[in-house]
């Protein structure tokens, strides 16, 4: 335990004592973890974003419904990028095939949790951005799976005979939201809300 003496001026000697933990910076902030957030979660931007994936989504859907013959594909890049139209009744990029009705009911108790989980994010910018991705192709493609029985793709990159599986715009937004939600998970600071870090301890 360290002892601090003083000498006062113009009288007796002063003793002043303070103890101090060995080891420790008296002048320093205390920190918060990067990851813990602060403050109401950005309602508007998760809202927003979701809507914008929904909307563009199913408009393209249309768009490509009603001008992309069934039988043959139109070439964007060459064949490296094509429209095609595939009727999905699986999952994302064509997994689990023939099984819409269960993942359209899995999807309703997905969106759930979505909304759940950005309620407890605070304020992290890129937590809302993730999930209102998410949310919104999510959305999108439960609308498909209750109106028509399948998702319908039309996405089609590759080279020759070598071809991704064929995708939509909801399906871009789950993928980038999926990245997102990886970098968050690697480096959790990515996950931090609003404002600093650190903030001002009480004086030693």
């Amino acid at each position: 335990m360290d002892t601090a003496r003083a000498t006062g001026e113009g009288g007796g000697d002063n003793l002043h004592q303070a103890t101090v933990e060995p080891g420790t910076r008296t002048d320093e902030p205390r920190m918060r973890p990067a990851a813990i957030t602060r403050g109401r979660p950005r309602w508007p931007l998760f809202g927003t974003l979701a809507g914008g994936v929904l909307v563009a989504d199913q408009l393209t859907k249309l768009w490509v419904a009603a001008n992309v013959p069934a039988d043959r594909p139109i070439r964007i890049l060459d064949d490296y990028i094509r429209l095609v139209i595939t009727h999905n009744t699986g999952g994302l990029f064509g997994m689990f095939r023939d099984l819409a009705p269960v993942l359209a009911f899995a999807s309703i108790g997905v969106i759930g949790l979505i909304v759940l989980y950005h309620a407890r994010s605070g304020r992290s910018l890129v937590l809302t951005l993730a999930l209102g991705l998410l949310l919104g192709g999510a959305l999108g493609n439960l609308t498909d799976r209750l109106r028509l029985g399948y998702v319908l793709d039309f996405v089609d990159v590759g080279i020759g005979d070598v071809r991704w599986y064929t995708f939509n715009v909801a399906d871009t937004a789950i993928s980038i939201s999926l990245v997102l939600l990886v970098l968050t998970a690697l480096r959790p600071s990515l996950a931090g809300g609003g404002g600093g870090g650190a903030e001002p301890g009480a004086d030693a």
